[in-house]
């Protein structure tokens, strides 16, 4: 603005130099006097506008000055009077100023003198005013810091006392409140310092606490899972009592009869309640036997320092680690059911552990972490007991393990978890132990047929009679109303055997309880198991008792008798089962029992062996045999060792009586058949050279002596002459040569009607020859007699056509 107001004044001054030069050195020299400064563009406009506007200006100004200096002299003279009469004045009054400086001078002494007590004291009150200030300041910034020094003492004191959680509150009320009211001392800037190094140290500490809590626990798993295994126990011997108390239950304790009597329901039920009572102040829960506080301070600690997510993940990779070791079984862990107990109570601590973690904390583990943590535990599980339980051979060893697996089952499934794996894998456990239960029974069962007599139980009273009928379920009329002493027809192993087995029902029945399985099924299994008793286990028994070498005719024939009596008997193990599951005979599904096809093929196997031991008998009477074969004459009576072998089997079939009649009929129908083929054998040997008339005859009288015992009737139920016939072929071929009726054989053989139709022509043409080559050597002298001469002729004849007719056969043939 005033370079503006310049501008404007210059061009003005410019203005009025060219209207007039006199009047413009006038307004210039006004406004040179006027003391408006800057003057430089009023100069300038009086030299710059017109030429010897300088010499002009410097003569106006000359003039001007000389004009104020005649004004200033007359001022001057104008008031030099005034200016005299004030120094007249002034000389006056020096001497008044004199004597007043001297008496201030003095004043000021005395005053300086009176006042340096005052100084003093006035100093001495301005320092305590100053050091009152600066206490008042002191206490101000003391109390301002000492709650921060109290809470940093307090920290202190937490760290000390291991209260990390709220050592770390403290901290946060610190950095949030106290701190920056005194941010600005050194000794708060140190705090600050120090607490990210405390806050590390608590993590330290705290992941310390941890590692040795995750050590205790793993020491301890088995305790905590035995504990918990316990209460589940008497959780279930209570449930299981209360349901006895409202109804009668079959289970796995029952009588002869497959029934609970209610009094013993009801000492159960007092013995539950007894031992509930007993053990009430006992139970201990997982809080008792674990201290999970390192726990909780070590989650709350890493979820206030915001890394909760690193100390979930440590936990659970840590967890998942000691769940690999607890499932890791030892190598013998199948010799005893402590092994396995050791091997269920360390996982039942481990899962009761982990279900209280996820119960009491907030997403340390979620439900899905202990499904996928149980599922992958459950899966190496069932691989360790399917593979340790396959060593198993003992029935109670498998008995207890599946005891363990239930109660192993039934404690996780209280606490969450699904068990329906464990129980399938029972399932096939089950099949194992049917199956040492089988290789158990099979040497009860060879024991007591090792044991058994092979003889009828005799009863020489009411008391041993009632005895035996208790055992085994055996009802004949005609047995009650004999007097004693009696016999029941069969021998000591039939009621064991009976009572075996209804024990080996017992005994899998056990297994089938507590499996969750309705009746229908159980009563399946059960008779399912026992089928396989009968007719693989004692089925194989019976056969390997009745191929064995040391069995004899009447021990086979007992065995006969005793498996007609089992048999007999299946019905009522059927009943058996029946009142042990409830479940009914009639129902669709409900399956029967074997025992009628594994006796029948035990039965038949010692028919066949009767047979087979019956020839072996009649063989060896038969290499008794001693015949000369060169004799002239008979001697009158059956050979002995004939009479020996009918008297054997008159006796054997006495003892046949016993047996059903078309067994005995056909033992003895095989016996007389086969003696008649072996004294057929016997003549027709090879080894045998030469027979003479006098040995055919004595032949003849013992076959005489086998027809008589055929038409005696040793067994009963023959018709006619059936038993006979057996030696029809022994007696055609004998009544040829001892008639010495050729020409009739010859004559009509082929026919029907033939007399000699069971006699083959290769048979008569051996034993014809046999003679002849006899009746050269006895006749050397004899052949000048005509008879025996015509005799050898004829034979010679006979053997030519019985050569003939054999060629002519072979050539047919």
């Amino acid at each position: 603005m005033e370079k503006t107001k310049t501008v404007g004044k210059s061009g003005a001054c410019g203005a009025m130099l060219e209207e007039d030069p006199d009047q413009t050195y006038e307004n210039v020299l006004a406004e040179i006097q006027s003391f408006e400064l800057p003057i430089e563009a009023t100069l300038r406009s009086v030299y710059d506008d017109q030429p010897n506007a300088h010499k002009k200006f410097m003569e106006k100004l000359d003039a001007c000055i000389r004009n104020h200096d005649k004004e200033i002299e007359k001022m001057c003279n104008f008031h030099h009077q005034g200016f005299v009469d004030a120094i007249t004045e002034l000389l006056k009054v020096r001497t008044d100023a004199e004597k007043l400086k001297v008496q201030v001078t003095d004043t000021n002494r005395k005053f300086q003198d009176a006042g340096k007590e005052v100084i003093v004291q006035t100093e001495d009150i301005i320092r305590c005013r100053i050091q009152q200030r600066n206490i008042t300041t002191v206490v101000e910034k003391l109390q301002l810091c000492l709650p921060v020094l109290e809470m940093y003492s307090k920290l202190k004191e937490q760290m000390s006392a291991k209260r990390y959680y709220s050592a770390l509150k403290t901290m946060e009320q610190l950095e949030n409140v106290y701190f920056p009211r005194v941010s600005q001392y050194r000794f708060c800037q140190l705090m600050i310092e120090n607490l990210p190094k405390l806050r590390e140290d608590i993590k330290e500490i705290s992941m310390s606490d941890l590692k040795d809590f995750l050590e205790s626990i793993r020491k301890h798993s088995d305790k905590i899972g035995e504990t918990a295994m316990k209460q589940a126990q008497q959780q279930k011997t209570f449930s299981v009592a209360l349901q006895k108390q409202n109804r009668v239950q079959f289970g796995k304790n029952m009588h002869f009869n497959g029934r609970i009597p209610e009094e013993r329901n009801e000492v159960e039920l007092k013995r539950a309640f007894e031992e509930e009572d007993e053990n009430e102040e006992e139970v201990l829960t997982v809080q008792d036997l674990v201290d999970f506080s390192p726990v909780y301070r070590c989650l709350h600690i890493y979820s206030v320092l915001g890394d909760e997510e690193t100390f979930e993940n440590y936990y659970r990779k840590q967890r998942k680690k000691q769940a690999r070791l607890v499932l890791q079984p030892q190598s013998n862990m199948h010799e005893t059911v402590d092994g396995y107990r050791r091997y269920f109570t360390q996982i039942v601590g481990f899962f009761v552990v982990e279900d209280h973690i996820l119960h009491v904390t907030q997403g340390l583990v979620t439900r899905a972490y202990t499904d996928e943590l149980w599922n992958m535990a459950l899966s190496k599980i069932i691989a360790v007991l399917r593979a340790h339980s396959s060593y198993c051979t003992d029935p109670d060893l498998v008995l207890e393990l599946k005891n363990l697996i239930v109660l192993f089952a039934d404690t996780l499934q209280g606490y969450g978890f699904p068990v329906n794996r464990l129980f399938d894998l029972l399932f096939e456990i089950r099949d194992q132990y049917n199956e040492t239960l089988l290789k158990k029974w099979a040497g009860v069962f060879r024991d007591i047929f090792e044991e058994d007599n092979y003889s009828p139980i005799p009863i020489v009273n009411e008391e041993e009679y009632k005895v035996v009928i208790s055992k085994f379920p055996f009802q004949d009329p005609d047995l009650e109303k004999q007097s004693f002493p009696k016999k029941f027809p069969m021998s000591q192993s039939v009621p064991h055997i009976y009572i075996q087995v209804k024990e080996f029902i017992y005994a899998s029945l056990k297994f089938s309880e507590s499996l969750h399985r309705s009746s229908t099924e159980i009563d399946d299994m059960l008779r399912k198991s026992t089928n396989l008793l009968l007719t693989r286990t004692l089925s194989s028994c019976l056969l390997n008792l009745i191929r064995k070498p040391h069995i004899g005719l009447t021990e086979l024939v007992q065995i006969i008798i005793n498996t007609t009596h089992l048999e007999q008997a299946c019905r009522y193990l059927e009943d058996f089962i029946t009142n042990i599951t409830n479940i009914s005979q009639e129902t669709v599904h409900t399956t029967r029992l074997y025992g009628l096809s594994t006796f029948k093929d035990a039965r038949h196997a010692a028919e066949g062996e009767i047979y087979t031991k019956l020839n072996q008998k009649i063989d060896e009477f038969v290499q008794l045999a001693d015949y000369d074969w060169t004799m002239s004459e008979p001697d009158g009576r059956a050979s002995g060792y004939l009479m020996d072998l009918i008297n054997f089997l008159r006796s054997i079939f006495q003892v046949f009586t016993h047996l059903p009649g078309k067994v005995a009929q056909t033992a003895c129908m095989s016996a007389c058949q086969h003696l008649s083929t072996s004294l057929m054998q016997m003549l027709l040997d090879s080894e045998l050279k030469q027979i003479s008339m006098g040995a055919v005859q004595q032949f003849n009288l013992d076959v005489i002596q086998c027809e008589l015992f055929a038409s005696s009737e040793p067994v009963p139920g023959f018709q006619g002459d059936t038993l006979q016939l057996a030696f029809i072929d022994l007696r055609q071929l004998l009544d040829l040569f001892m008639v010495w009726d050729w020409s009739t054989y010859l004559a009509d053989y082929g026919q029907p009607a033939s007399k000699y139709l069971r006699v083959n022509p290769n048979t008569a043409l051996t034993l014809l020859e046999k003679m002849k080559d006899t009746s050269k050597k006895n006749n050397i002298f004899a052949q000048f007699r005509k008879n025996d001469r015509d005799k050898q002729k004829l034979i010679e004849t006979v053997v030519k056509q019985l050569r003939s007719l054999v060629n002519g056969m072979s050539q047919h043939t």
